[in-house]
């Protein structure tokens, strides 16, 4: 059964740091591209980050790029985005996803809320 399953979210100052983790089951992690997606009240789903499945490459989002990392461990069959210098506009659910078309799987989604 395969299962993505996110942690590390919560409630953060504006500045302030958060690191998700995404913990992957059921199908072979290391084939497949890893990202986070994020969606905010009443706005489509939007990519944030992405990795290779061998880690080699990342692309981000212009509006993260500088502020969040993404990065993943093979052995662990785990994904991180480290946020960094937060604001409120990246208040969202967030979401992992792993791809190797045509398969997509998708995980429940964390809450981010950056407030004060």
């Amino acid at each position: 059964q395969v299962q993505l399953v996110e942690s590390g979210g919560g409630l953060v100052q504006p500045g302030g740091s958060l690191r998700l983790s995404c913990a992957a089951s059921g199908f072979s992690f290391s084939s497949y591209a890893m990202s986070w997606y994020r969606q905010a009240p009443g706005k489509e789903r939007e990519l944030v980050a992405a990795i290779t499945s061998a880690g080699g490459s990342t692309n981000y989002a212009d509006s993260v790029k500088g502020r969040f990392t993404i990065s993943r461990d093979n052995a662990k069959n785990t994904v991180y985005l480290q946020m960094n210098s937060l604001k409120p506009e990246d208040t969202a659910v967030y979401y992992c996803n792993a791809r190797w078309a045509p398969r997509q799987y998708w995980g429940q989604g964390t809450q981010v809320t950056v407030s004060s």
